[in-house]
């Protein structure tokens, strides 16, 4: 069964994921730091490290939201970077950022699906996405699409929630998911079902070597999985 954010709509997944973001994507920049407490800056730098040597100069950044995985891609000094969201609000929040920083010449802010990506094949170096493909509606297809438009050779780097194995981590973990995290969510955003959605879309999520299956099964090679903070979050790297 899919997991959508508002159940009793009759609306596909895209179409609510995209709803949602729209409604929190005032409060979303702060809410992912505090809920995090601040340790997803310190993934996404660690993730863009992994692409030091690589030196892409053509980076997609799929599920952009507010362009923070696009900011931190800015350390690798590329010609380029297209940021790709089906949420018009979490872009304008977005391009609203890239013009205060500077930097709106360097990163593009597209609407776009993940799934039908409006670029050439062979086109970029690489392909970047942050706590974004578990909210895809159809996963190998947006993953095989990404596997389309990057260049030979061209790397795959994903970050995304997973679900830690071991005790102490994965009773905590499963607490403060499912009982902490969609109460602030819901005072802080103000969308009931936001933060119901995410422990829910993250539990459905096939992570670790299930995920790394999917990657290889849509034509990437070299798949890695390197568990982030007790397995909290994991980084998943491809080449094509």
């Amino acid at each position: 069964m899919t997991v959508v954010p508002y159940k009793e709509k009759q609306s596909g997944k895209k179409e609510q994921v995209a709803e949602m973001f729209n409604n929190i994507s005032r409060r979303y920049d702060f809410l992912n730091h505090f809920l995090s407490l601040g340790i997803d800056i310190l993934w996404r730098k660690k993730a863009i490290r992994l692409l030091k040597k690589d030196q892409p100069k053509q980076i997609l950044d799929v599920a952009t939201g507010t362009g923070d995985f696009a900011l931190e891609a800015l350390a690798l000094n590329p010609d380029r970077i297209v940021g790709v969201d089906i949420s018009e609000g979490m872009l304008e929040m977005g391009r609203k950022k890239m013009e205060r920083k500077g930097v709106d010449h360097i990163i593009d802010m597209q609407m776009g699906d993940s799934e039908k990506l409006l670029f050439d094949d062979n086109t970029f170096d690489a392909a970047i996405v942050a706590f974004g493909v578990r909210n895809f509606e159809n996963l190998k297809q947006g993953l095989s699409d990404m596997c389309r438009v990057l260049k030979s050779g061209g790397k795959i780097v994903v970050i995304e929630f997973s679900r830690p194995k071991r005790f102490p981590m994965k009773q905590l973990y499963n607490f403060y998911f499912k009982s902490i995290l969609p109460i602030i969510g819901k005072i802080i955003s103000k969308d009931q079902s936001a933060y119901t959605y995410l422990p829910e879309s993250v539990e459905a999520f096939p992570d670790g070597q299930d995920f790394l299956n999917i990657l290889t099964e849509v034509g990437f090679k070299n798949v890695e999985c390197r568990p982030l903070t007790f397995g909290i979050s994991s980084i998943y790297i491809g080449q094509k």
